[in-house]
């Protein structure tokens, strides 16, 4: 069965840095777009990046672009998150997800209704 793992989480200082990992298995990685979203206390889940199977047409939430960036490595079948120049308001649990099927080549889903296949989530704390 389709498994998301997500690590690289924690503590980290307003203006710090610090890289999401998100291995894939029980599916064919390279035909599938991979996005990242989050959820912060008391607040609905948001999207925040999505790549596509070859990781072309990486597209951001407003609220990280120029800060986070999507890449992803398809002979390790993992998606990466870095995220720079971190600050609160990026506190939040980030899960990666998958399409419920393979995507065209260029595309990147943003709603999560587009996404089937969730992992467990990893916490974000970024303390001012």
């Amino acid at each position: 069965q389709v498994q998301l793992v997500e690590s690289g989480g924690g503590l980290v200082q307003a203006g710090g840095s610090l890289r999401l990992s998100c291995a894939a298995s029980g599916l064919t990685f390279s035909t599938y777009a991979m996005g990242w979203f989050r959820q912060a206390p008391g607040k609905e889940r948001e999207f925040v990046a999505a790549v596509a199977r070859r990781g072309e047409s990486p597209i951001y939430a407003d609220s990280v672009k120029g800060r986070f960036t999507i890449s992803r490595d398809n002979a390790k079948s993992t998606v990466y998150l870095q995220m720079n120049s971190l600050n609160p308001e990026d506190t939040a649990v980030y899960s990666c997800a998958a399409p419920q099927s393979a995507t065209s080549l260029y595309y990147t889903p943003i709603r999560a209704d587009r996404y089937g296949y969730w992992g467990q989530g990893t916490q974000v704390t970024v303390s001012s």
